[in-house]
């Protein structure tokens, strides 16, 4: 399961409406919480440095990972995983996205834009043999059920 809190969640909603018709992209920094269950506790947007094509690829900057994960040694949290928007597409990884995933401990947060608004977020991750990802469970930490729920 990720957790996100609600607000960060529309930071990447927000971000993916921006970008469109190209992805959006950026950094979650967070920790473990046992039972393979991370929360993201704050994100880093990324200009999206993909030389061409940034209607269906995203690059990360390199420069604000190396100088995040200098930021973070020695702390309690660290880069637990990065967003991205697909443009008028769904919500799920793609085969580029499959291809890019070198870091199977990374969580991938995918924001479907369709027509400019942001539609739906999933989370997922790279099952260990990295040949699939496998979507997981996305809760906002924020989350209260309805006071007339039973």
């Amino acid at each position: 399961m990720i957790l996100v809190p609600g607000s960060l969640l529309k930071r990447i909603a927000d971000a993916a409406e921006a970008a469109y018709p190209e992805e959006c992209c950026g950094l979650l920094v967070g920790h473990g919480r046992g039972a393979g269950d991370l929360e993201v506790t704050r994100l880093e947007a990324s200009p999206n440095l993909a030389a061409d094509r940034r209607g269906d690829r995203f690059e990360v900057d390199p420069k604000l990972r190396f100088e995040l994960m200098r930021e973070l040694e020695g702390g309690a949290e660290r880069i637990v995983g990065h967003y991205h928007s697909h443009p008028d597409h769904a919500a799920q990884p793609s085969p580029t996205d499959l291809e890019m995933a070198f870091e199977p401990d990374l969580a991938w947060l995918i924001a479907s834009v369709i027509g400019g608004q942001a539609v739906h977020i999933t989370a997922h991750v790279v099952d260990a043999d990295g040949r699939r990802f496998r979507e997981v469970w996305l809760r906002t930490t924020d989350w209260k059920p309805p006071e007339d729920a039973p």
